[in-house]
Protein backbone atom coordinates (compact mmCIF):
# COMPACT_ATOMS: atom_id res chain seq x y z
CA UNK A 1 0.00 0.00 0.00
CA UNK A 2 1.22 3.53 -1.31
CA UNK A 3 2.53 5.81 2.38
CA UNK A 4 0.71 8.27 1.42
CA UNK A 5 -2.47 7.72 0.06
CA UNK A 6 -5.37 9.46 1.24
CA UNK A 7 -7.83 5.64 0.70
CA UNK A 8 -10.74 5.68 2.71
CA UNK A 9 -12.16 1.93 1.67
CA UNK A 10 -9.30 -0.73 0.87
CA UNK A 11 -8.41 -1.62 -2.79
CA UNK A 12 -10.61 -4.80 -3.99
CA UNK A 13 -7.39 -6.35 -5.44
CA UNK A 14 -4.16 -6.14 -3.93
CA UNK A 15 -1.17 -4.58 -6.19
CA UNK A 16 1.54 -4.48 -4.05
CA UNK A 17 1.85 -7.89 -4.42
CA UNK A 18 2.94 -9.67 -7.41
CA UNK A 19 1.40 -13.10 -8.81
CA UNK A 20 3.58 -15.62 -10.68
CA UNK A 21 1.62 -18.55 -11.78
CA UNK A 22 4.08 -21.80 -11.47
CA UNK A 23 4.21 -21.76 -15.72
CA UNK A 24 5.76 -18.14 -14.81
CA UNK A 25 8.55 -19.61 -11.93
CA UNK A 26 9.21 -22.88 -13.37
CA UNK A 27 12.73 -23.69 -14.18
CA UNK A 28 14.01 -26.25 -17.01
CA UNK A 29 12.97 -29.35 -14.96
CA UNK A 30 9.43 -28.03 -14.78
CA UNK A 31 9.52 -27.49 -10.86
CA UNK A 32 9.29 -24.30 -8.90
CA UNK A 33 12.84 -22.39 -9.22
CA UNK A 34 13.30 -21.81 -5.38
CA UNK A 35 16.23 -19.74 -5.62
CA UNK A 36 14.74 -17.19 -8.04
CA UNK A 37 11.36 -16.75 -6.73
CA UNK A 38 11.50 -18.00 -2.85
CA UNK A 39 9.52 -21.02 -1.26
CA UNK A 40 6.12 -21.24 -3.00
CA UNK A 41 3.22 -21.02 -0.64
CA UNK A 42 -0.50 -22.30 -1.10
CA UNK A 43 -1.73 -19.27 1.01
CA UNK A 44 -0.29 -16.97 -1.65
CA UNK A 45 -1.88 -19.33 -4.57
CA UNK A 46 -5.27 -19.38 -3.05
CA UNK A 47 -7.25 -15.71 -3.63
CA UNK A 48 -10.57 -15.62 -1.63
CA UNK A 49 -12.82 -15.57 -4.43
CA UNK A 50 -14.62 -12.33 -2.97
CA UNK A 51 -13.10 -9.22 -2.92
CA UNK A 52 -15.12 -8.02 0.30
CA UNK A 53 -13.00 -10.11 2.34
CA UNK A 54 -9.59 -8.62 1.11
CA UNK A 55 -11.18 -5.67 1.93
CA UNK A 56 -12.44 -6.55 5.31
CA UNK A 57 -8.94 -7.71 6.18
CA UNK A 58 -6.97 -4.64 5.18
CA UNK A 59 -9.59 -2.02 6.53
CA UNK A 60 -8.31 -1.28 9.73
CA UNK A 61 -4.55 -0.77 8.48
CA UNK A 62 -6.03 1.81 5.78
CA UNK A 63 -8.00 3.35 8.07
CA UNK A 64 -4.31 3.64 9.55
CA UNK A 65 -2.44 4.50 6.92
CA UNK A 66 -5.00 7.67 6.30
CA UNK A 67 -5.06 8.89 9.48
CA UNK A 68 -1.31 9.13 9.63
CA UNK A 69 -0.69 10.68 6.25
CA UNK A 70 -3.57 13.27 7.83
CA UNK A 71 -1.79 13.99 10.38
CA UNK A 72 1.85 14.09 9.00
CA UNK A 73 0.03 17.13 6.36
CA UNK A 74 -1.46 18.81 9.40
CA UNK A 75 1.45 18.77 12.25
CA UNK A 76 4.68 17.77 10.25
CA UNK A 77 6.17 14.26 10.15
CA UNK A 78 6.98 14.35 13.95
CA UNK A 79 3.60 13.43 14.60
CA UNK A 80 2.68 10.16 12.89
CA UNK A 81 6.75 9.65 14.27
CA UNK A 82 5.82 10.12 17.81
CA UNK A 83 2.53 7.92 17.78
CA UNK A 84 4.10 4.90 16.06
CA UNK A 85 6.49 4.93 18.71
CA UNK A 86 4.06 5.49 21.16
CA UNK A 87 1.82 2.55 20.34
CA UNK A 88 5.07 0.34 20.22
CA UNK A 89 6.25 1.23 23.93
CA UNK A 90 2.56 0.85 25.07
CA UNK A 91 2.55 -2.56 23.07
CA UNK A 92 5.20 -4.13 25.00
CA UNK A 93 4.18 -6.52 27.59
CA UNK A 94 6.43 -7.48 29.99
CA UNK A 95 4.01 -9.56 32.01
CA UNK A 96 2.98 -13.11 32.29
CA UNK A 97 1.83 -14.14 28.69
CA UNK A 98 -0.65 -16.33 30.64
CA UNK A 99 -2.58 -13.44 32.35
CA UNK A 100 -4.25 -11.90 29.93
CA UNK A 101 -4.89 -7.87 30.74
CA UNK A 102 -6.23 -4.59 29.11
CA UNK A 103 -4.32 -2.50 27.34
CA UNK A 104 -6.23 0.53 27.42
CA UNK A 105 -3.13 2.85 26.58
CA UNK A 106 -2.59 1.41 23.12
CA UNK A 107 -6.30 1.42 22.66
CA UNK A 108 -6.79 4.88 23.35
CA UNK A 109 -3.50 5.73 20.88
CA UNK A 110 -5.57 3.30 18.29
CA UNK A 111 -9.04 5.20 18.59
CA UNK A 112 -10.38 2.19 20.19
CA UNK A 113 -11.50 3.74 23.14
CA UNK A 114 -15.20 4.12 22.36
CA UNK A 115 -15.99 1.05 21.09
CA UNK A 116 -17.16 -2.28 22.13
CA UNK A 117 -15.62 -5.89 20.84
CA UNK A 118 -16.47 -8.74 22.26
CA UNK A 119 -13.35 -9.49 23.75
CA UNK A 120 -13.85 -6.74 25.97
CA UNK A 121 -17.37 -8.20 27.25
CA UNK A 122 -16.44 -11.87 27.07
CA UNK A 123 -12.36 -11.53 27.25
CA UNK A 124 -10.11 -12.77 24.55
CA UNK A 125 -10.71 -16.79 25.37
CA UNK A 126 -14.24 -18.98 25.49
CA UNK A 127 -13.04 -21.68 27.64
CA UNK A 128 -11.03 -19.31 30.13
CA UNK A 129 -6.99 -18.94 30.56
CA UNK A 130 -4.82 -21.68 30.99
CA UNK A 131 -2.12 -21.50 33.82
CA UNK A 132 0.79 -22.88 32.51
CA UNK A 133 3.07 -20.31 33.71
CA UNK A 134 6.75 -21.83 32.82
CA UNK A 135 5.83 -23.17 29.35
CA UNK A 136 4.12 -19.82 28.56
CA UNK A 137 7.30 -17.68 29.80
CA UNK A 138 9.76 -19.90 28.28
CA UNK A 139 8.08 -19.77 24.64
CA UNK A 140 7.85 -16.04 25.74
CA UNK A 141 11.58 -15.83 26.42
CA UNK A 142 12.41 -18.44 23.94
CA UNK A 143 14.29 -20.16 26.19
Amino acid sequence: MDSTSYRLVPAAHDDSTSKASVKDTANSLGTHDTLRYGQRSLADDITPGNGLVRRLDKWEETQDNLKLNMQRNLYGLHAPVRLMMERKLVGYNPHFPTLKQSNIHLDILMGRDETLDFGDLFGDTITGPEFQIHSDMEKKRRI
